[in-house]
C-alpha cells in the first residue's frame, strides 16, 4: 500500500459527552471525511488526539448511539486528554 493509500484510509470520530450517560458517535468517517472532521474540530479550538486504533474500534459504532462500554476506559483517557489541553482538568 502507498502512503497516499495509508492516508487516505485515515479514520476520524468525533464523541459528544454529556455527564452522567456514555460518551455517543457524533461524526465518523475515512479519508477526505477525517479530514474535515479533524479541520472543524481544530477550527472550533477541540483538542484532536490522534489514536488510529481507537478511532477505528469507535467507528464500527452507529452514528448517534452510544460508545460500548469495552471502550469507556480507553475514551475516559481521551476526555481526560481533551479536558487537560482546554485548560478544564489539570
Amino acid at each position: 500500500m502507498s502512503g497516499d493509500e495509508r492516508e487516505a484510509r485515515k479514520v476520524a470520530v468525533a464523541l459528544r459527552y454529556e455527564a452522567p450517560g456514555a460518551p455517543v458517535v457524533v461524526a465518523k468517517g475515512e479519508g477526505a471525511v477525517a479530514e474535515a472532521i479533524v479541520a472543524t474540530a481544530e477550527g472550533a479550538g477541540v483538542a484532536v488526539e490522534e489514536n488510529p486504533l481507537l478511532a477505528t474500534a469507535l467507528a464500527a459504532v452507529e452514528l448517534d448511539r452510544p460508545i460500548p462500554e469495552v471502550l469507556y476506559k480507553a475514551v475516559a483517557e481521551v476526555i481526560g486528554f481533551v479536558l487537560r489541553a482546554s485548560g478544564k482538568m489539570r
